[in-house]
């Protein structure tokens, strides 16, 4: 059902992109970005800021079992995998398990292991979501009186809540992944999927020792929700180059509100057309040309290839790195090092 999901959503979103730039004028949106130049590339490295203060969140989480730095670069990844490759935005969270077991062991106790963290994280972010729009509705209220718009995103984010909450009192009840465990041995694939080293028991009881601290929870809520605030600054400043400022609250709002359709677009790969739409859509309600708002949505997205693509090459070097070292360990002479040597004492010996 996903895989169809996804192969409609694609050719859906690319015509919605299409429609967009026909609607818009493509050669007044590439002189709008031209007229701002070089400038729009600090839009790169300010993105890193919001990225850290979640990964500060994942952290507490964590029990600081890992360097703020690694968990930022892991972070990014994450990021990464879930934006621009088409794995249902589900795919990130997995490969951030990955890369943060070679730092931190996925154990239970105190602090939680590494996947309890991630799964917790996410509840947070869901929580942290649906806050964040329903302040992009206040803005949007505030500063540019549309009513309708209250009504209709707001009836929507109500419908949409019953799912997070849903996960969440199942996953505080206890439970859930020993008996996706147990219902999964019963497959007769099993044997070749690795079943039994999930651990579901261990993983329910590490959830729920970080769901029983409302304090901890609170914690990473406050520093995500910092990130999202910050992250609002992309917009803020990319229309400030563009020639066209909004205030605070209109950025928080295009943000807030881009950021909420997206993911519940999840089945559109990188969210292709549906972010664009919305970013044009809001814009215009703060008073944006067509032009500029494209520009803008463009401009949202020309900084997450590049800032995704640095990421995606950094987790391959580090694969690659990781992989050698692996093969090195288990056969010294295929060691760089270790050959240079052996070389060496050849040549004296002749």
């Amino acid at each position: 059902m996903m895989k169809w999901l996804t192969w409609l959503g694609l050719p859906a979103g690319i015509a919605v992109l299409i429609a967009l730039a026909l609607h818009g004028g493509m050669g007044d949106v590439l002189r709008a970005i031209g007229a701002a130049g070089f400038a729009l590339l600090w839009l790169v490295p300010l993105h890193a800021l919001p990225l850290l203060l979640d990964a500060h969140a994942w952290r507490l989480l964590l029990g600081r079992r890992a360097s703020l730095a690694y968990l930022w670069w892991v972070a990014t990844v994450r990021e990464a995998v879930s934006r621009l490759l088409p794995v249902a935005s589900i795919g990130g969270e997995i490969v951030g398990v990955r890369l943060a077991r070679w730092k931190v062991s996925d154990t239970g106790g105190a602090a939680g292991g590494v996947a309890a963290s991630v799964i917790v994280e996410v509840i947070v972010t869901m929580a942290v979501q649906y806050v964040f729009a329903a302040l992009g509705l206040v803005m949007i209220v505030a500063q540019t009186g549309h009513d309708d718009v209250l009504v209709t995103i707001g009836v929507a984010l109500l419908l949409s809540l019953p799912l997070p909450v849903a996960v969440f009192v199942l996953l505080r009840r206890g439970g859930l992944f020993h008996a996706i465990e147990r219902w999964s041995a019963r497959l007769p694939m099993s044997a070749h999927w690795g079943v039994e080293r999930i651990g579901g028991a261990q993983l329910d009881a590490a959830i729920d020792v970080l769901l029983r601290n409302p304090r901890l929870l609170l914690s990473a809520f406050v520093w995500q929700f910092a990130g999202y605030l910050l992250g609002a600054s992309e917009v803020y400043l990319a229309l400030w180059l563009l020639g066209h400022p909004v205030s605070i609250g209109g950025a928080i709002a295009v943000e807030a509100l881009t950021q909420a359709a997206r993911h519940a677009a999840f089945f559109v790969p990188s969210g292709l057309g549906v972010q664009e739409a919305v970013v044009v859509l809001l814009a215009r309600m703060f008073g944006v040309d067509e032009q500029t708002a494209l520009s803008l949505a463009l401009v949202k997205r020309m900084r997450e290839v590049v800032f995704g693509c640095i990421a995606l090459l950094s987790w391959q070097a580090a694969e690659i790195v990781r992989s050698r070292r692996g093969l090195w360990t288990k056969n010294p002479a295929l060691s760089p090092v270790e050959s240079r040597a052996d070389a060496s004492t050849r040549q004296r010996s002749r």
